[in-house]
């Protein structure tokens, strides 16, 4: 059986990027950079409707492991796709980017593959009009124990708490992972997100080994302040990481705490920052580092990511941390 170093379970989600200006826009009565949920219909339009489409596979967690994938981890990823032309885009593009994509694109009469359609403006600002599609249907049958139950790290997507299925997914996944000695812990995806399950995802924290969140998804989860809500969590969670836009990053353990220090820098693209910083800290994490180490792996990953555009790494993360000394 092969045993993985991370294994990530999210949704799969092909992103496609085409430039549109303001009054094309206007024009599809689209917001401004912002995402926005799609049902089918729409979202087939605004495919319809993209000029120089080009296409990659996204998704939060997906990214994080395409990061990890970088940094040489032996990595897999548990998503549901379609076996239509994105779908199977999507498969291939995972593996050639060395992460496993373990369930083969589903056949028949299922939902098209999810995607996100990405404009981007003159401005680099980017409005995101996501078609969930069939990812919204993944479920504990898509978790098998031979994956879940051979990773050293499982990694979980808030998301998939939108839908009962996706929770039934989480839980098995984690059960699995526990079982067989490995570490489980999420991201927490969004305010909005911890808004909708608040009462799920503390009963979640309380069995995780660890949990990342920014700022705003640790006070929205407590709904109480900062140091007071992530006193409450390290209290629940065995690790606990906070990042805060530019500002130092928190990471506790028990009495043990860390403060990482964020050099500044102007994003060019800020999307995936968050995903890159999970991938930088999961390999720390994955590798033995401190805490401190770990936390900075994070940073330069994240600080990487925003220096272009794309979601996933362009450059030998490796090589990053070399040259900041951090391996």
């Amino acid at each position: 059986m092969k045993s993985y170093q991370v294994v990530g379970i999210g949704n799969a989600i092909v992103d496609v990027f085409s430039s549109a200006d303001d009054s094309f826009l206007d024009l599809m009565g689209i917001q401004k950079g912002i995402m926005q949920l799609v049902e089918r219909e729409r979202g087939e339009l605004l495919y319809g409707a993209m000029t120089n489409r080009q296409q990659a596979p996204g998704g939060s967690v997906a990214n994080t492991l395409a990061g990890l994938g970088n940094l040489g981890l032996t990595t897999a990823f548990i998503g549901r796709v379609h076996d239509d032309a994105l779908g199977r885009f999507y498969a291939q593009t995972m593996a050639q980017e060395g992460t496993d994509f373990v369930n083969p694109p589903v056949p028949g009469g299922e939902l098209p593959t999810s995607r996100s359609m990405i404009f981007v403006s003159p401005d680099g600002e980017r409005s995101m009009n996501t078609y969930l599609g069939i990812s919204s249907e993944l479920g504990p049958d898509d978790v098998s124990d031979s994956v879940a139950g051979s990773a050293e790290i499982l990694f979980l997507e808030g998301y998939l708490y939108d839908k009962s299925k996706g929770m039934q997914a989480f839980e098995r996944a984690v059960d699995l992972c526990h079982k067989a000695g490995g570490k489980a812990g999420i991201a927490l995806s969004d305010p909005f997100c911890v808004d909708r399950h608040r009462g799920d995802f503390r009963r979640l924290v309380k069995s995780l080994d660890y949990v990342i969140g920014n700022e705003h998804e640790w006070a929205s989860l407590y709904q109480t302040d900062l140091s007071a809500a992530l006193e409450q969590a390290a209290a629940d969670a065995g690790l606990v990481v906070c990042t805060r836009s530019g500002h130092d990053v928190i990471v506790v353990r028990g009495e043990e705490q860390a403060v990482v220090p964020v050099r500044r820098v102007v994003p060019v693209d800020a999307t995936g920052a968050g995903d890159q910083f999970a991938a930088g800290f999961l390999y720390g994490l994955a590798t033995g580092q401190p805490l401190a180490t770990a936390g900075r792996m994070g940073c330069v990953a994240a600080a990487e990511v925003i220096s272009h555009f794309g979601a996933r790494p362009e450059t030998d993360l490796k090589a990053l941390f070399r040259k900041e000394g951090l391996i």
